[in-house]
């Protein structure tokens, strides 16, 4: 790995290491970037998780994330966006194959994996967190999915964990990229407990010396309400549609200002994007396992790299700032089956779910 806990070059490494008690601390280390996810992260990651599969002396895993924004704003778009207008593309796509097969591994870990979602936690900080066996929401959590508005399509698993919420609210948070908070994080079954953030020092201490499931039944309270229970109704008539235009028209139709405001969002989303996104979550729905469906992901990104939207919506959302992407094709009307296709046809490296 690239530093040893005990190295004094360790503090600026991409990801700390330290042991407390019998816990293994991965500490997620770039805040001024929400920590957002790079290749060496995700290398150092798998490392430490590989070391300590094996390591008697590490009972428990925690995640958690530098800084006070969040655990994890995502992946680092820019560098994708710095990629893409380079040519290669071979760097991204092999940076998706590593991070896909980590989101496996944690899923799969045998140790309790802890993950603390404490503040923003999006996209790739999804991967890296709600596969875990121990999800941790406070008062501060805003999870969220916000693909579609970059002009790429929910990955990291997400098209799997969105398949398996109750009703059609996966498909609601897929196509929005809306972020919930902790009680509508729990009930779509991205995180398990709620622990309020001025006890998540006690709570991860406490694990140095007993049981994740002790220092949750110690520290966890109840789940604050959310507000998607409540619009259930709409949402599961609405985004039981077949095609984005219908879901569009339904949610115009339904007379909710919810749905209307949910309708006008995702206008604004990338057509090719949404369509895309639609397809992937009812093949992921039909998919036998998380790997199958981080297999068909891998597939849909590293056909994104050749649309437009993706650099595109990266330019306008993170490098220029504008918040003007121009979509192309620019409406829904435009996107035909065969392109919506063209995004699940077989990648040419290897799928991380075989990888």
């Amino acid at each position: 790995m690239n530093a040893a806990p005990d190295d004094p070059a360790s503090g600026n490494a991409p990801v700390l290491l330290r042991h407390e008690g019998r816990a293994g601390h991965l500490v997620l280390n770039r805040p001024r970037a929400i920590n957002a996810l790079n290749h060496p992260m995700v290398r150092f990651m798998e490392e430490a998780l590989d070391a300590w599969e094996d390591d008697a002396s590490v009972a428990t895993v925690v995640l958690t994330g530098a800084g006070e924004r969040g655990l994890c704003a995502g992946g680092d778009i820019r560098s994708i966006h710095d990629d893409v207008r380079a040519g290669g593309r071979t760097a991204s796509a092999a940076f998706w194959h590593d991070e896909y097969r980590l989101n496996a591994r944690i899923a799969r870990y045998p140790k309790p994996y802890v993950a603390v979602m404490d503040g923003i936690v999006m996209g790739g900080g999804v991967g890296v967190s709600a596969h875990g066996s121990v999800r941790v929401v406070t008062e501060r959590s805003r999870v969220a999915m916000p693909e579609t508005g970059i002009g790429f399509v929910p990955d990291v698993g997400g098209t799997y964990l969105l398949t398996r919420t109750p009703g059609e609210l996966g498909t609601h948070l897929a196509l929005t990229g809306a972020a919930v908070g902790a009680g509508d994080a729990v009930l779509c079954g991205l995180a398990d407990h709620y622990v309020p953030s001025e006890r998540l020092t006690e709570f991860t201490a406490a694990l140095a010396d007993r049981e994740a499931s002790e220092a949750v039944r110690q520290y966890a309270e109840a789940v604050p309400e959310g507000e998607l229970a409540g619009r259930r109704e709409w949402i599961d008539h609405c985004y039981a549609a077949d095609s984005v235009e219908e879901i569009v028209a339904r949610l115009y139709a339904v007379g909710d200002r919810h749905a209307k405001e949910a309708a006008e969002t995702l206008l604004t989303k990338s057509p090719t994007s949404l369509k895309v996104t639609l397809a992937a979550l009812r093949r992921a729905r039909e998919l036998p396992s998380l790997e199958a469906v981080l297999d068909q992901e891998y597939r849909v990104s590293c056909a994104a790299l050749g649309s437009p939207d993706l650099p595109e919506g990266i330019r306008a959302q993170v490098v220029d700032k504008d918040r003007r992407p121009r979509w192309s094709p620019s409406r829904l009307e435009q996107v035909t089956e065969a392109d919506v296709a063209r995004f699940f046809e077989e990648a040419d490296a290897e799928a991380p779910g075989r990888g």
